[in-house]
């Protein structure tokens, strides 16, 4: 059993709450930018005084409307800025903020929203609506709705004019940090979603911690443009942390739209999940490969790579003549362009939910984007461990963050202690018991702490492949090598109680197309039979086996003709693959599998 905890640096009074900030920086700094919103095509900045205001009025018309202290409010929307708006008119208003993903199904708002207790709920289309209606029958404690594209920010301040101020300050002081502030559901990769509870301690407590440690990124004159899911626990602490840190925010849910909003953004640093730096450096090789600059690229990127490691070598990260000279031949040609299309002043991300890899995480340090690694969950109020400027050991995700510990049980499962971890479970007292054990939550994740703290995520328990030769393989290792191939979307590696692993593969369909622009495609024209992309992803298996076992290698693997999609169910809204429903939707092609290997 090793442990690793950082100095308590985190001090949360028992009076805060999550509306300190915004109220106190209304009367410091009135003047100052705190977000920046889209309004009419273009980006209009909005001061820490008119985004108060407006937190204020529609929390009076919440107030006008009868909700209560304490009450639970659903939000399900894109990310966008009336989400920030509402979640702190909120809690601005005493009442417990409840966020649903804009992509979930009918029986599963009806799920949250029965579960919580929800006394209203705030969508976001008409669409949304329409879905909430559709069990709205079924959930007896729902009293109201408001539809944001159907004027609900304008109705609430509207209802709420006549409420005096005082009535919002009264409310939302009376507010602890031990107070509940949140109850966000976890995706339920296993089974029904679990409502995480958390207090106002243990979003300022993650809040403070961040900031203090990557005062770099979040500080005065820094921006970030916000993309991932708001509903998101990582999107709703960067929302605080933002304002805390006088950072500036936007909001984007177009993702295709995406490269255009970061040029006229101009973010600092970005928050992404990997398969986000993945996409971007796939795409950039094809662009130089369809432009016949394959070779060049190739010898940028092994030198973005060289160039990175040498910084984390001995001579104090001196890098050595001929490498930094290759390095700013290729900063000219190639890694410039690059960092242009981020806008031009971004030069750090922050990166969680899944591991980025090392190579990849040298290459964009490499290009001039440092790329933090962090790792938490839902429980934890995000971020437990994150790599900072000035302590980052690429491989990792980091140290434990102010205020809180690591430790590694003796079957390798990560324990989290600190003002970070949920109070439990909302209406499950035995999965609180099981989950939370004299403070140290079990998180059923892998992993090892290195002698200086830092932690490595290597799979999780409940995923833990036991063969039929009782070899242990924990799949992501590969599963995330895998899909960081420019061709592959999704991965999944079965083999549990059978005789060897194999995996079930989802191709890129736009990529794909791309690469085979030019080339002779098969008769059948799919890429799932092509020969020419089976021999690519044969490659790329052969390639992950190198760095394993042979019991532990893929021996096989299927590509199947659909990708993995959360709209059919087999992913999660942050992208996790839910094995429990591939397993069964696709049992037949993995008997097929096993049983052509035993064929003579």
């Amino acid at each position: 059993m090793r442990e690793f905890s950082t100095p308590s640096t985190v001090i949360v009074p028992d009076d805060a709450n999550l509306t300190d900030d915004l109220f106190a920086k209304e009367t410091i700094d009135p003047d100052r930018v705190a977000l920046s919103r889209r309004v009419d095509g273009s980006w209009r900045d909005v001061t820490n005084a008119e985004f108060a205001g407006e937190v204020r009025a529609v929390a009076k018309g919440l107030i006008a409307a009868g909700i209560e202290p304490g009450d639970r409010i659903a939000i399900m929307s894109k990310t966008r800025y009336e989400w920030t708006l509402v979640d702190y008119a909120i809690w601005s208003a005493g009442a417990i903020g409840v966020p649903i993903y804009e992509t979930s199904s009918s029986d599963q708002v009806e799920w949250i929203a029965s579960d919580a207790g929800c006394a209203a709920v705030v969508v976001e289309t008409a669409d949304h609506a329409t879905t909430l209606e559709s069990v709205r029958e079924r959930l007896p404690e729902l009293r109201l709705t408001w539809t944001i594209d159907d004027g609900a920010v304008d109705a609430l301040v509207k209802a709420g004019a006549a409420l005096d101020d005082a009535e919002v300050e009264r409310r939302r002081s009376s507010a602890g940090a031990d107070n509940l502030a949140t109850i966000i559901y976890t995706s339920g990769t296993t089974g029904r979603p679990k409502g995480c509870e958390l207090t106002h301690r243990n979003l300022l407590s993650e809040v403070m911690a961040a900031c203090a440690g990557a005062h770099e990124l979040l500080r005065d004159g820094a921006a970030t443009l916000l993309f991932l899911p708001a509903a998101h626990v990582l999107g709703r602490v960067i929302q605080c942390a933002t304002l805390h840190s006088g950072t500036r925010l936007g909001h984007t849910a177009d993702v295709s739209n995406l490269l255009a909003d970061l040029q006229e953004f101009q973010p600092t640093f970005l928050l992404a999940v990997p398969r986000v730096f993945e996409k971007v450096y796939n795409a950039a090789k094809q662009r130089a490969y369809a432009s016949r600059k394959g070779r060049i690229f190739e010898l940028a990127e092994r030198t973005a790579v060289a160039y990175s490691m040498a910084l984390d070598a001995g001579a104090g990260g001196r890098v050595p003549a001929r490498i930094a000279l290759s390095h700013k031949v290729f900063d000219r040609l190639v890694y410039a362009k690059l960092m242009s299309a981020l806008g031009g002043r971004c030069t750090a991300a922050i990166s969680g939910g899944a591991p980025l890899g090392e190579r990849l995480g040298h290459f964009f340090r490499g290009i001039g984007l440092v790329v933090y690694e962090g790792y938490g969950l839902t429980e934890s109020t995000a971020a437990c461990t994150l790599n900072l400027p000035g302590a980052i050991k690429i491989g990792t995700v980091g140290r434990p963050l102010a205020s809180m510990s690591v430790r590694i049980a003796d079957d390798d499962e990560i324990m989290l202690r600190g003002g970070v971890i949920c109070r439990g479970y909302w209406h499950d007292d035995a999965g609180t018991a099981e989950a939370i054990v004299d403070g140290w939550f079990h998180t059923g994740d892998l992993g090892a702490l290195d002698d200086d703290g830092y932690l490595v995520v290597t799979g999780r328990k409940k995923e833990l492949i036991i063969t039929a030769g009782g070899k242990n393989v924990s799949p992501t290792i590969l599963e995330d090598k895998l899909r960081a191939h420019p061709l592959i979307s999704q991965c999944m590696l079965v083999g549990d109680r059978r005789p060897f692993i194999a995996a079930l593969i989802t191709l890129d369909t736009e990529a794909v197309a791309q690469w085979r622009d030019g080339r002779d495609a098969s008769a059948n024209g799919t890429g799932a039979t092509d020969p020419a992309v089976v021999e690519q992803i044969q490659a790329a298996v052969d390639d992950v086996n190198r760095s394993v076992s042979r019991a532990e290698s893929i021996r096989r693997f299927r590509i199947l003709p659909d990708d993995f999609t959360e709209a059919s169910g087999e992913l999660t809204p942050k992208q996790s693959i839910r094995r429990s429903i591939v397993l069964n939707r696709y049992a037949d092609e993995i008997e097929t599998i096993y049983a052509e290997a035993g064929r003579p």
